[in-house]
């Protein structure tokens, strides 16, 4: 039996957010390509509060268009996905944001900050910091840890990702959140993080680049492909 499965797609939409734009025909290709049987709802951040109405979705998939409009939105959401068991997606901003909340939440470090939403916080609190050369509209090589969630959909030990990005991982906060169980799966050549994963939860995965732009957008990239299927047995759990 086949199980629809309802995704939470939390971000503020906007048509001029190529990923956004992205989102219907990689929707489209994951039903008719892969025969996932998906069920999509936008949701803005402001609107992302109630815990129990986003752990009733099968999956949840934090999109990039930062500064968000609510950063405490897009951190229930991810608190509510990593709480709840729900599967997790995090791109661009929403890898950002990943680092945040699990810093708050599991580190202890309530007074720890992005850089883009509280620019003023004092440097040692910024998990989230400007990263010392953009990437927007760059194109790197990703190295990816054997047995990791992210090269297993992958299928290969390094792959070229395209980014859309100002703000990284502040190499401050990295071991922290690694001494604190959170995966660091990815890493450019410069050895700076670009995948996490959390492996205590069924499907719980962020990058720091965009999966959204890959190719032409005809085909999902394996990544969100992953997060589709861990959505459609979530739901079949459920049922």
């Amino acid at each position: 039996m086949t199980h629809t499965a309802r995704i939470a797609l939390v971000g503020d939409r906007s048509p001029h957010v190529r990923s956004h734009t992205r989102i219907p025909g990689l929707l489209d290709a994951l039903r008719e390509r892969d025969d996932l049987d998906l069920d999509a709802y936008w949701i803005p951040t402001e609107d992302a509060t109630d815990a129990t109405a986003l752990a009733a979705f099968d999956a949840i998939w934090v999109l990039p268009g930062s500064p968000y409009r609510s950063e405490s939105g897009a951190l229930t959401a991810i608190r509510t996905a990593r709480e709840h068991h729900v599967p997790l997606l995090g791109t661009c901003a929403g890898f950002q944001h990943v680092l945040l909340e699990y810093a708050r939440n599991v580190c202890g470090r309530s007074t720890a900050a992005h850089a883009e939403n509280s620019p003023d916080a004092p440097a040692d609190d910024a998990v989230v910091v400007p990263l010392a050369c953009s990437l927007v509209g760059h194109e790197g090589t990703i190295e990816l840890t054997a047995g990791s969630l992210a090269e297993q959909l992958i299928g290969a030990e390094r792959s070229i990702e395209r980014y859309h990005c100002n703000f990284g991982a502040s190499p401050h906060y990295v071991k922290l959140l690694r001494d604190q169980g959170l995966h660091f799966t990815g890493a450019d050549s410069e050895g700076e993080v670009r995948i996490a994963e959390l492996p205590s939860h069924p499907f719980f995965l962020a990058t720091l680049f965009q999966p959204e732009l890959a190719g032409d957008g005809s085909r999902p990239h394996p990544l969100i492909r992953g997060l589709a299927a861990a959505a459609v047995t979530h739901a079949a759990a459920m049922a």
